[in-house]
């Protein structure tokens, strides 16, 4: 079977179990949000954590749960990277340095899961199952939660009141993200992932001599690294690595793990709004985007260019033979269009034009389906900016979903917008002039001078600002700089957009539902969808076509 006919079985495939899964999760996670009891253990947390679950919240309070919630779990993180050494479990691992801890608390809490690290070498068991692992799911369930506060901005009226951030995290937790993460785990247990507590221990190699390895809870932390969209890896080799992702079922597996969630949300977003066409409409938008961009994928890593490609018969350099160019190229765009940082192969060595497919699913602004929570949110900003563009060609005040896009609804969606653009394309460029980030880059093992260090520079910042996590590997980003500078980027990039998400929900549920008429845009329409789709391409390139013409489109004319 020729590569890209297996690549296209496997995206059939993968297709018709989302399509299987979307309605069923899609109204059970609509009824989560809209269920007004609570069940026994969540009530237990919540005497725990002192929380009131069933008082309103403005969207000033909710986003200070969002933020002293998170702020916790950066400390919490920190202190236990730090003291490492001390742990019971650490298998030797001494602590971990200041600026990588900050990086990777900042990394695991900002649903990023960047790592400056190798897992195996750097973090014990505690640290991986106590810290990482906990991160993995409350971060996911935090961004579902801003999610639901932004949809109820859109369905309630006349009150500023958006839910319970409380709640809203820990039934997100509870209901939605344990349960499946329990029945994956099993499933990946099945196909052969390792899951255990065992020390570090020596394994033969089919050459002769040996090497040390240790095991882990790796199946339970893989699975809630890919439905939680977090990324990651216990492993340095990621999801290359055979513990945590053992076969081509496997594979496909984690892919649909990825997407799951974020398009069963547009179901969710559809039945708690009343209206399930709008979701088929945020839906087709993102199929559009993240079916071209597979398509687009697939081709340039199968496109015989060049005597190596020729000899191997695709682009199989950095990619694992039980997976393939067409499977490696659906777990590519499944990533870097979801902030999930997990790679089942080596980015920097996909062609150039399939790193800069790459570059810009995550500069899209991860839409298409995006993150768990934050593709939705991030999806209806740009319908927002998409309706204000349509009532501004027809002459008209811009409404969405019944509610008036005015001065005060743009400039939060505008803000929103400027914030990523302005912490990757500054930090990037801070980078080619500061002698210290400059030489990190001209040392990189992986063609680090020329346009292709540029690219591993852009990509980095990229990875981090848009909390995505994976990397092109070739630069080393453990440096004080690097470390420092990402961190920001990851912290600043996951919670000033959120300020404004929520600002934007407190301003729609004040308004009263204006009535539809004659001239009033469908939102649920297919002309909707692609006047959707061509804003996100258009404002995308219009912002950052320049950063990438230097870097992966300037090597790939070269």
């Amino acid at each position: 079977m020729s590569p890209a006919l297996a690549g296209v079985l496997q995206l059939t495939a993968l297709t018709a179990a989302l399509a299987l899964a979307y309605r069923p999760l899609g109204d059970y996670m609509a009824a989560v949000y809209h269920s007004p009891k609570h069940l026994r253990i969540e009530k237990v947390i919540y005497r725990c954590i002192g929380a009131n679950a069933d008082a309103e919240m403005r969207w000033p309070a909710y986003l200070r749960g969002v933020l002293a919630f998170s702020a916790a779990g950066v400390l919490l993180l920190y202190l236990l990277q730090r003291l490492q050494g001390g742990l019971p479990l650490s298998l030797g691992f001494a602590s971990i340095s200041p600026d990588q801890a900050f990086n990777t608390a900042a990394s695991f809490v900002t649903n990023t899961n960047w790592q400056s690290y190798s897992g195996e070498q750097a973090m014990g068991h505690v640290v991986q199952t106590a810290g990482l692992a906990v991160q993995n799911f409350v971060s996911a369930a935090t961004g579902m939660a801003v999610a639901v506060a932004l949809v109820r901005g859109f369905a309630r009226s006349r009150t500023g009141d958006l839910g319970n951030f409380w709640a809203d995290l820990v039934r997100g937790t509870v209901r939605v993200l344990v349960p499946i993460a329990v029945l994956g785990a099993l499933v990946l247990v099945a196909c052969g992932a390792v899951q255990n507590f065992s020390g570090i221990h020596e394994v033969g190699q089919f050459m002769g001599g040996a090497q040390q390895t240790n095991g882990g809870a790796v199946a339970s932390q893989e699975v809630i690294k890919e439905l939680g969209t977090n990324g990651g890896g216990y492993f340095n080799a990621n999801s290359a690595h055979p513990f945590e992702n053992p076969s081509a079922f496997s594979n496909l597996f984690e892919i649909f793990l990825i997407l799951v969630i974020p398009f069963a949300l547009t179901r969710t977003f559809g039945k708690l709004v009343g209206n399930v066409k709008q979701g088929y409409a945020i839906l087709a938008t993102m199929g559009v985007i993240w079916l071209g961009f597979t398509a687009l994928m697939m081709w340039t890593e199968s496109a015989h260019g060049g005597p190596a490609l020729q000899a191997a018969g695709a682009a199989m350099e950095g990619k694992e033979t039980r997976f393939g160019v067409g499977a490696s190229s659906i777990f590519s765009v499944a990533t870097t269009l979801t902030s999930t940082g997990a790679v089942d192969a080596f980015h920097s060595s996909f062609t150039a034009f399939g790193g800069g497919i790459q570059l810009l699913g995550m500069m899209l602004g991860e839409l298409a389906p995006g993150g768990v929570g934050s593709g939705l949110y991030g999806m209806l900003v740009m319908a927002t900016i998409a309706v204000f563009l349509a009532g501004l060609m027809v002459g008209r005040t811009p409404e969405y979903l019944g509610k008036k896009i005015g001065t005060r609804e743009i400039k939060l969606a505008a803000c929103y917008l400027l914030i990523t653009p302005t912490l990757v394309l500054g930090f990037a460029a801070a980078s080619m002039v500061l002698p210290d980030a400059l030489g990190s880059m001209l040392n990189t093992k992986a063609l680090g001078a020329g346009s292709h260090g540029f690219s591993e520079v852009l990509y980095a910042y990229t990875s981090g600002a848009n909390n995505n996590g994976s990397a092109f590997a070739g630069l080393n980003a453990n440096t004080p700089w690097y470390n420092t500078t990402i961190g920001l980027a990851m912290l600043l990039g996951r919670f000033l957009p959120m300020v404004f998400v929520l600002a934007l929900a407190g301003s729609l549920a004040e308004q009263q539902p204006v009535p539809q008429t004659a001239g009033t845009l469908r939102t649920e329409k297919p002309l909707f969808a692609g006047l959707l789709v061509g804003t996100i391409l258009i404002i995308t390139g219009l912002t950052y076509f320049p950063a990438l013409a230097l870097g992966p489109l300037a090597e790939g004319l070269s």
